[in-house]
């Protein structure tokens, strides 16, 4: 159990980054093509979180020329160089899943005023 705690404790980002659900963010993405690195942003609003510790994700949706694109990333992930939050949501669900289901308007999330 202790050597778990030890490899876990490795892996883990100390400056985890701040997602909350309903949230517009920039995820910047390292991709690997042959000997060249780069990094890729992909923005869409998170509609999803799920497990705690190493294995915690997040679930990102953008419609890319009219094609629903979701993509789910490790938050701990070295590949995952950084998170920005563009603008803050204001949802009233755990899980915005239903915006799968919607075109236009109606799939936007309102936002937040603080």
């Amino acid at each position: 159990m202790d050597a778990l705690k030890i490899i876990t404790d490795g892996q883990m980002k100390e400056d985890k980054p701040v997602i909350t659900i309903g949230d517009t963010v920039k995820v910047h993405v390292k991709i690997r093509e042959g000997e060249r690195e780069r990094i890729q942003v992909f923005e869409g609003t998170v509609i999803a979180r799920r497990g705690s510790g190493v294995s915690e994700t997040f679930t990102v949706r953008r419609v890319s020329y009219g094609v629903g694109v979701e993509r789910v990333f490790p938050v701990h992930s070295p590949n995952v160089a950084k998170v920005e939050t563009v603008r803050a949501g204001k949802v009233r669900r755990a899980k915005l899943y239903y915006l799968r289901d919607r075109v236009g308007k109606s799939a936007k999330v309102k936002e937040k005023l603080n």
